[in-house]
């Protein structure tokens, strides 16, 4: 387990032997339902516990391959995490009431803080992969958390782009985004008092909405008991609109894009939620080949516009 470094995209990659050993759908056995050795047997309702095959660790072993100022490498630091969203095996987070959401958003919420105090701890990055059809290898409610000793490549793109538009407009980028979402509305998919759903203009997945909060906050922590609550709302209306549409349990991946842990200040930055759901249509799965993976530049085989209109049904 180490990080090295790609000299050519200068960022790190998680290289760790570990995570082949996770069980695949164990029969007769879930180590999320209560009663495992992991979860206790009762007294939750949504629970944090340290992930058995993790990609970062607290005290990692010293990479095993030589360095040098090319091939440079480092020590595996940081925390992997499982957020078990309730002791109930045959459910989904879309099928959970509202109260049931605002619990795990709380939880989010205070692993984000927690984790993110810790030495070392740059960026909290806070996910759910949803569905076999992603790679998920338990059907428990559950998602993840990873606390790294870097900023993720993404993440400082986004950082770098609404930094430079603060600079010249003095405006939050994010906000200016939702301005122009809510102002064309034929992409906006849901919305309340505090957050709106939408498929930006600029979207790389053909179901992939982002969430926002109205209110330019930087993470989970600027987030009002009431707007916590708008969230949890929101949340649950969007995954019920891809259960509707596809009449299925819909898989996805879901993530938490905040400010970095870092002890600097992000105030041009804004918190969001972002979805990649891996189909384009009813049995017809979107795969990022060649043009997307090779050049990274990607190709939307639809109008944003039309898929908005699908989702608001």
């Amino acid at each position: 387990m180490e990080l090295r470094w790609d000299p050519i995209l200068k960022e790190w990659i998680i290289v760790s032997g570990v995570r082949k050993k996770r069980p695949v759908y164990p029969e007769g056995f879930c180590p999320f339902c209560p009663g495992s050795e992991e979860v206790p047997l009762s007294g939750w309702k949504v629970l944090s516990i340290p992930n058995k095959y993790p990609s970062l660790m607290l005290n990692p072993p010293p990479p095993d391959v030589k360095k040098d100022s090319l091939y440079r490498s480092r020590k595996a630091e940081g925390f992997c995490e499982i957020v078990v969203y309730t002791p109930e095996h045959k459910t989904s987070l879309a099928q959970l009431d509202e109260a049931h959401i605002g619990l795990l958003i709380d939880l989010w919420t205070t692993r984000y803080r927690d984790l993110g105090c810790k030495e070392g701890v740059k960026y909290v990055f806070i996910f759910e992969n949803k569905g076999r059809e992603v790679g998920v290898t338990l059907d428990h409610p559950h998602g993840q958390i990873y606390a790294f000793p870097f900023i993720p490549p993404r993440i400082r793109q986004e950082l770098a782009s609404s930094r430079e538009y603060w600079k010249r407009r003095g405006l939050c980028l994010f906000c200016r985004v939702i301005e122009m979402e809510r102002d064309e509305r034929n992409r906006v998919v849901a919305e309340n008092r505090d957050f709106i759903c939408f498929l930006p203009f600029y979207a790389r997945w053909p179901y992939g909405v982002h969430i926002y909060p109205k209110r330019h906050v930087q993470s989970l922590l600027g987030l009002s008991d009431g707007e916590k609550k708008s969230f949890a709302e929101l949340l649950k209306e969007v995954l019920n609109r891809f259960n509707k549409l596809f009449n299925n349990d819909f898989p996805y991946m879901m993530v938490l894009h905040q400010e970095p842990t870092d002890g600097k200040g992000y105030p041009y930055y804004h918190f969001h939620v972002e979805f990649y759901p891996p189909y384009r249509e009813k049995g017809k799965l979107k795969f990022f080949a060649s043009v997307e993976t090779g050049t990274g530049t990607v190709t939307f085989d639809y109008r944003p516009e039309d898929k908005a209109y699908e989702l608001r049904g």
